[in-house]
């Protein structure tokens, strides 16, 4: 029998009334959403309340040279608000159902890399994973409801509805604005499409990939694969992963993404806030036995989260607008 780390079974370390070091633990939990442990957009870990995001374009800086000192060029401040949004885990666990999970862990039965110090770090861990899935999907289409916010998505598409001379690039064919479902037969049109409405100016940057969700990721290696007519990428047919690559640029899946999306962007252009730092954040395991006779837990998590993107007229969307 193969076991894990650690061989003998330990006692859980249970404290009836624990606060944990919350910047640390909610730092945890939000990196475990794919698309910030990947590093696919930038990351502001200390945002108390609000950020002005400012991102400086120059022109024609370079003149000829004069004895006297003249402003040259011009300089374009493009500013958004990165406001995070505050939200909160209010949850009850069943002592018992974790107290096995917690011994099965010892022992060496677990998918952890790492396994938790304590019985407290063990359920604020199985919490976050959760608390990761859902700020994953909020990442990208999370709204301004209950449990959630405001996600690329539907910020990105408010910007191209607005249609300004600084807003978010919708994808084109030829002059005409592309958008609907995207499958096996016309992802690689799709996202030609795409491909073609990235600016001049963006185009080469080294940060710049598209972003995918699994739908448009598993059709696109369909495609690639080929069909009764082709051989697919590299004569493989259906054999092994595809390149998720599109023209020399990085196609990155982020399961947080809805079905039939596509955003072509730089990571330094796109960006996630939250106040690691602040005094609002808070993780406690409370154990009610002492308190109310439960055989329960309750963890209490509080934390920030929130997007933002930064030069709209750098950013091709494909989506329903």
């Amino acid at each position: 029998m193969n076991m894990k780390k650690i061989q003998k079974f330990v006692e859980p370390q249970i404290t009836s009334n624990y606060e944990g070091e919350a910047g640390a633990y909610i730092a945890a939990a939000l990196l475990s959403a794919k698309t910030l442990d990947n590093k696919l957009i930038t990351i502001h870990p200390n945002v108390k309340f609000k950020e002005n995001l400012q991102k400086i374009a120059l022109a024609g800086i370079v003149q000829d040279a004069s004895c006297e000192f003249v402003t040259s060029g011009s300089v374009t401040l493009t500013e958004r608000v990165l406001e995070p949004k505050e939200l909160q885990v209010n949850l009850s666990l069943c002592k018992s159902e974790f107290i096995d999970s917690w011994n099965s862990l010892q022992l060496g039965y677990s998918a952890f890399s790492t396994i938790p110090a304590t019985f407290n770090d063990y359920l604020v861990s199985y919490v976050g994973q959760f608390v990761g899935q859902a700020t994953e999907q909020s990442i990208w289409n999370g709204t301004a409801t209950n449990g959630s916010f405001l996600g690329f998505q539907n910020l990105l598409s408010a910007s191209v509805l607005v249609a300004g001379a600084t807003d978010v690039l919708p994808a084109r064919t030829g002059s005409v604005i592309d958008s609907g479902s995207i499958t096996a037969a016309n992802v690689i049109n799709k996202l030609g499409n795409v491909y073609n409405t990235i600016p001049s100016a963006v185009y080469g940057k080294e940060d710049l990939v598209i972003y995918v969700g699994n739908q448009v990721g598993k059709n696109y290696q369909t495609a690639l694969g080929g069909n009764a007519n082709q051989s697919g990428f590299n004569t493989q047919m259906n054999v092994g992963e595809k390149p998720f690559n599109f023209q020399g640029i990085e196609i990155v899946v982020c399961p947080g993404m809805s079905d039939n999306k596509i955003v072509a962007a730089q990571k330094s252009n796109l960006f996630f806030g939250t106040g690691l730092m602040s005094d609002y954040n808070q993780v406690k395991v409370i154990d009610q036995a002492d308190i109310t006779g439960d055989l329960t837990y309750r963890i209490i998590m509080r934390y920030t989260a929130g997007v933002q993107f930064g030069i709209g007229q750098d950013i091709v969307y494909y989506g329903a607008y």
